[in-house]
């Protein structure tokens, strides 16, 4: 079954969501770029391992609302006694406990010289919000700017702080980056809202190559179906994270006309 938004799927921001449609979407690109690419280039999947504590954890306070679940609520049983509580009873804490994400992303090589000539990222929570997810991405973001590389950056994220480009002031709920190397500082920036279609974007190669069209609308449609996100959805739920007053209103008629609420 399709999603039922004409471009971006703001129920698949969901910290617990969102991981798998990462890794399925860094999967399609793959697959759809390979073969445009051959026998010049090669797409290779890499990972990146992020490690968190505490409240850096993406699903820390995220109520767990949107996601269907089968789990049936246990009746405690009614008691009318009352137990004083002793003032030496311990009280129920939680403990910061490490957590490693794994994050990948891809490299489009040259198959002579085994050289990068780009590098595609797409955002995740871990690396718009403060924290060492952010610093380590940061920090290789940063190296590819500073080289040749040429650098396709995917934001799909509405919450969150947007990675630096100026001007600073651009308000987008979603946005991607293309920046080629030999044409820093400048870039192209698509941005669009949860109402636009997601745009279509070349994909930058080595001077005179042809480029790739990537349709990203259709890819993620494509992840959609394949992993049947509509059987894990409940729109009947708001998102999270939760939406703009503006869009409210939109949303609910979108998924009233087509059943889903």
């Amino acid at each position: 079954m399709p999603s039922p938004f004409p471009g971006m799927n703001p129920y698949l921001e969901h910290p617990e969501i969102w991981p798998g449609i990462h890794h399925w979407l860094i999967v399609e690109l793959a697959r759809f770029l390979s073969p445009q690419l051959r026998p010049k280039y090669r797409a290779a999947v890499e990972v990146r391992i992020y490690e968190i504590i505490g409240e850096q954890s993406l699903l820390v306070g995220i109520p767990d609302l949107t996601v269907k679940t089968s789990q049936a609520k246990t009746k405690q049983p009614i008691t009318n006694v009352t137990v004083a509580q002793s003032p030496n009873q311990p009280q129920t804490v939680e403990v910061p406990v490490p957590e490693t994400i794994k994050q990948g992303y891809l490299e489009v090589r040259e198959v002579a010289t085994s050289e990068v000539v780009t590098v595609i990222e797409i955002l995740s929570p871990i690396n718009k919000r403060s924290g060492e997810g952010r610093k380590q991405y940061e920090s290789k973001r940063n190296k590819v700017l500073g080289s040749s590389t040429h650098l396709v950056e995917i934001d799909l994220l509405r919450s969150g702080q947007p990675m630096p480009v100026y001007p600073s002031n651009i308000k987008t709920h979603y946005r991607i980056l293309i920046s080629r190397g030999d044409c820093r500082p400048q870039a192209d920036l698509y941005t669009f809202n949860l109402r636009d279609i997601i745009p279509s974007f070349p994909l930058p190669l080595k001077s005179g190559d042809r480029e790739p069209l990537v349709d990203l609308h259709l890819l993620l449609s494509n992840v959609y179906d394949q992993a049947s996100y509509d059987l894990a959805i409940d729109y009947t739920q708001e998102p999270v994270p939760p939406l703009l007053e503006e869009d409210r209103g939109w949303v609910n008629t979108l998924l009233t006309e087509r059943q889903l609420r």
